[in-house]
């Protein structure tokens, strides 16, 4: 079991920054690939980036490559999610998650956290 709690969101103007962070308990976390995803009203989830257990590899959609990094800190139990340059079509709710493997595919994932609203306004 792993439980996962968000925090980090809120409301920037466009081409300001925000960093999320995921605090992560339960069994052999540092085991685990980390993932963000993130969904818009009226609009389905959508992957943001992931990260392996040992850091490597990173993947990101295209739409944030360039922008977002995502990272971890095992010994503190932490993935962050630094995003930059942001852009109205950034707001969501973000959503870290965690899994056995590293992958692009919300299915693959078995813990979920709440939730973070980040809002960019234009």
């Amino acid at each position: 079991q792993v439980q996962l709690v968000e925090s980090g969101g809120g409301l920037v103007q466009t081409g300001e920054f925000l960093r999320l962070s995921c605090a992560a308990s339960g069994r052999t976390f540092r085991r685990y690939a980390m993932g963000w995803f993130r969904q818009a009203p009226g609009k389905e989830r959508e992957f943001a980036a992931a990260i392996s257990w040992s850091s490597i590899p990173t993947y990101y959609t295209d739409s944030v490559k360039g922008r977002f990094t995502i990272s971890r800190d095992n010994a503190k139990n932490t993935v962050d999610l630094q995003m930059n340059s942001l852009k109205p079509e950034d707001t969501a709710v973000y959503y870290c998650a965690a899994g056995s493997g590293i992958s692009r595919f919300g299915r693959d994932f078995d813990y979920w956290g709440q939730g973070t609203q980040v809002t960019v306004s234009s």
